[in-house]
């Protein structure tokens, strides 16, 4: 059903075929062009060169050589994605977590540490079975993550910055440009799993992060877990990234085209 991939080492990022002339995580990450800025996107680039952080009284505990939140709320997600991930998942979420901070702490980005440790760390809920449902598998995971913070005691407002960070973590041409938590959470989750931004971290950086999460056949069994939504739930794949896998590794899988939806509408013109 599959075709092989590469070899799932960190070294051979570049060889994932789905990857191939794929530019969008690049373009996006170039936030000061030569030319005036719009709101919006002063707004990502002051995100991204303030040399203050939010929150400092926060405890902070090193892992992986990484500074990270050391909180109940955040010590709750690691076990929530621990006990609702397969291994090689929890190892992703993880790593995305830590390259994510990483990122924060080099670019000096103002930002909640719970928020984008929560975010992060349960973005990949919705590729688990137990939270199949009607809706794309984002979005069921933003629901989920968004309860979670609600049961934790959070703030409305930071669990409506989680959901968008779940949500909207497959969809970088957005999530990079929204709040902090939700573009770097966005950048993190890139890394790890496209290397898009890989240059913004150092090779031990990631050696140290990659060693204490080993990837565990990543490439492969995150096929299998998006293929597994295709074949069973072929209707919440057809406006995102989950149709690319279809189409590549499903046999049968057909999408409708949204032209078809525009020329089809029930108007004269």
């Amino acid at each position: 059903m599959f075709v092989a991939l590469a070899e799932d080492r960190h070294e051979g990022r570049h060889s994932f075929p789905l990857l191939k002339g794929v530019s969008v995580w690049r373009k996006a990450f170039q936030y000061a062009p030569p030319r005036a800025l719009g709101r919006s996107e002063s707004k990502v680039t002051e995100m991204l060169s303030s040399d203050q952080t939010s929150h400092p009284s926060n405890p902070t505990r090193l892992l992986a050589g990484i500074a990270v939140p050391d909180t109940p709320i955040v010590a709750r997600a690691i076990q929530y994605a621990r006990e609702h991930s397969e291994p090689y998942l929890f190892n992703h979420v993880m790593r995305s977590w830590l390259f994510s901070a990483a990122i924060a702490h080099r670019k000096g980005s103002a930002h909640d540490p719970e928020v984008l440790a929560v975010a992060t760390l349960l973005h990949d809920l919705g590729l688990e079975k137990a939270c199949d449902g009607p809706l794309r598998f984002e979005v069921e995971g933003a629901n989920a993550a968004r309860a979670f913070a609600r049961e934790c005691g959070m703030m409305e407002r930071q669990a409506q910055l989680i959901w968008d960070g779940v949500a909207l973590n497959s969809t970088p041409s957005i999530g990079l440009y929204k709040e902090s938590e939700v573009a770097l959470c966005t950048a993190g989750i890139g890394v790890d799993w496209g290397g898009w931004g890989y240059e913004l971290l150092t090779p031990s950086q990631i050696d140290t992060i990659v060693a204490a999460f080993p990837r565990l056949e990543m490439k492969q069994r995150f096929t299998r877990a998006v293929c597994r939504i295709v074949e069973s739930r072929p209707a919440t794949t057809y406006d995102n990234f989950a149709r690319d896998f279809g189409e590549r590794f499903v046999p049968g899988y057909q999408r409708p085209s949204t032209v078809d939806f525009l020329l089809n509408a029930p108007f004269k013109e």
